[in-house]
């Protein structure tokens, strides 16, 4: 067997800022340090952070009073700052900077008087935290179907957005439709789609023609380790998504040459490696490295954490420098 090893791969530059910042809360404020919400999605990083002291609420009620928090990468809505904010909580803000592009175009938008489409997944704590900047003038759009069922005026002013994490053919087909039913729409100046996203699509589909089955991994609840997996399965391609070793199944690689194996965003290398070394010892495989672009640039940690720790005021630690913005 032959294992092809996309790169890049796996964590992004926001993932790493929010997977260190609490690390350092930590460590400057010692546990509990609370969460809202899941610090990224995978279930190896929450589970990790959980067994030293992090506390995962999906309300600030669960927060006593004047606690440490910190918000996502993900996001949270103006709303849940304002409770954050009453109920005297210190608040970290590990939001990636790519969302809050997001939410700072729906505020300018709303502010002109635009309706707002948002392409993304119900549910999705992104998707609800950008939502949260401008509810009443905003519609979520899932499908082109979804397109095909909106009504407004010819004169109505509307202006798009996306999730970060959506695949780039369905956000692309979606937004060539709202184009096609109302030709003045509008877009943000730059695409919403994160660099990392499209460049892990990119290489599942450069690699994945060539591979007999593809290794995706990542959580279940990952928007972005998804859209790898239906990437792969819309090009014929046997694929899986797997939180680790645990979850392959021998079967699987029956009669199977060669195997692209990725990760998403939120998915540590430390997995990864684990999972091709298990193939390594079970078939003998060989590994092969195949990049297709690099990524060198890093998010800034939030400014409620600089200095608090001895080097916490740099851009990202040595160990963390996986993930950039091109």
């Amino acid at each position: 067997m032959k294992i092809v090893l996309a790169s890049p791969r796996g964590f992004c530059a926001g993932v790493n800022m929010a997977i260190e910042s609490l690390d350092l809360a930590l460590q400057a404020f010692g546990p509990p340090v609370y969460v809202y919400h899941e610090i990224v999605h995978n279930r190896y990083v929450v589970e990790t952070f959980r067994d030293r002291g992090a506390v995962f609420v999906d309300t600030l009620e669960e927060v006593p009073v004047g606690g440490n928090l910190l918000f996502s990468a993900h996001g949270v809505s103006p709303e849940i700052r304002r409770i954050a904010r009453d109920r005297k909580l210190y608040a970290i803000d590990a939001t990636c900077p790519l969302v809050t592009k997001v939410h700072l175009e729906a505020v300018r938008f709303a502010k002109e008087g635009y309706t707002i489409l948002l392409i993304g997944h119900d549910g999705h704590d992104e998707v609800v935290g950008t939502m949260g900047e401008a509810p009443e003038a905003m519609r979520l759009i899932e499908s082109t179907e979804d397109v095909d069922r909106l009504e407004f005026s010819a004169d109505a002013k509307l202006a798009y957005l996306t999730q970060t994490t959506l695949s780039v053919d369905d956000a692309n087909r979606i937004i060539e439709r709202l184009k096609t039913r109302f030709p003045h729409v509008i877009g943000p100046p730059k695409e919403d789609i994160c660099y990392a996203t499209q460049n892990r699509q990119e290489a599942v589909r450069v690699l994945a023609p060539d591979a007999d089955l593809v290794l995706v991994i990542g959580s279940q609840n990952s928007s972005n380790s998804q859209r790898l997996r239906e990437l792969a399965s819309e090009r014929g391609i046997p694929a899986h998504l797997v939180d680790g070793v645990a979850d392959l199944r021998l079967e699987w690689f029956q009669n199977v040459s060669t195997v692209v194996v990725t990760a998403g965003a939120s998915a540590p290398e430390s997995v990864v490696q684990d999972c091709v070394e298990f193939l390594r010892q079970r078939f003998a495989a060989t590994v092969e490295s195949r990049s297709l672009r690099e990524e060198s640039v890093y998010f800034p940690l939030p400014r409620e954490l600089r200095g608090k720790l001895p080097g916490s005021d740099r851009v990202a630690s040595d160990d963390a420098a996986t993930a950039v913005i091109e």
